[in-house]
């Protein structure tokens, strides 16, 4: 049975243990399916709809064409190996804006690059980043964009400058609560910021009234 974040445990490697002792534990757990129900007090676009119109490049499952307060949100994930027997982690978030529920899908496999994963992003993997994992001083999982790539028609097109992407997330434990914390933003040198959450979660077993505050 491979462990819940076994990803982020290989990526991180000795430095996994400065984890937050709860992350360390849950993300140690043998599962290969998992789900876990929050809520995010800020989450979404503020471009709106503009953001649809990269889909036809992108695909399904990659955009945010909403923004809202207080959004309620589930996270699907399956962790695996690949032929080579790298650990892989596949995770669909829904955001469950009023009115409209939408999706975006990844799937990380960890690099043959110590701290390193790979993020394949949306239900076609068109879009690539290369993160750093690193922990910070209070034991958050810190996840940083190293490279962005464009992948069509069986090539790769690094997108530099005014066309990159930087994505900065921070996965933290809530000490008075008992849950865990999520912040991620994603900007563009151009337009700023165009897609940010931040909440909180818990793991479906930890809690059967899962979004009591």
């Amino acid at each position: 049975m491979i462990a819940r974040g076994e990803v982020f445990l290989a990526a991180l490697g000795p430095d996994a243990e400065r984890l937050h002792p709860e992350i360390l534990a849950q993300m140690r757990t043998p599962t290969v399916l998992d789900s876990a129900e929050g809520v995010f007090t800020v989450a979404g676009s503020r471009f709106g709809r503009l953001g649809a119109l990269a889909q036809p490049i992108v695909g399904p499952r990659m955009l945010v064409t909403r923004f809202g307060h207080d959004v309620p949100f589930s996270l699907r994930s399956r962790a695996g190996r690949t032929a080579a027997g790298r650990a892989t982690l596949d995770t669909t978030r829904e955001f469950r804006f009023p009115g409209a529920t939408q999706f975006i899908s990844d799937r990380l496999t960890v690099s043959v690059v110590p701290g390193l994963v790979r993020n394949l992003l949306g239900a076609r993997g068109r879009v690539e980043l290369i993160e750093e994992c690193s922990v910070t001083a209070d034991g958050a999982l810190r996840m940083r964009t190293r490279r962005i790539a464009l992948r069509l028609w069986g090539r790769r097109f690094a997108l530099r400058g005014i066309l990159g992407i930087t994505v900065d997330l921070e996965d933290g434990w809530d000490e008075a609560h008992g849950r865990r914390t999520i912040e991620m933003r994603a900007r563009n040198p151009l337009v700023g910021t165009i897609l940010e959450y931040r909440g909180w979660y818990r793991h479906v077993e930890d809690e059967p009234a899962i979004l009591r505050p």
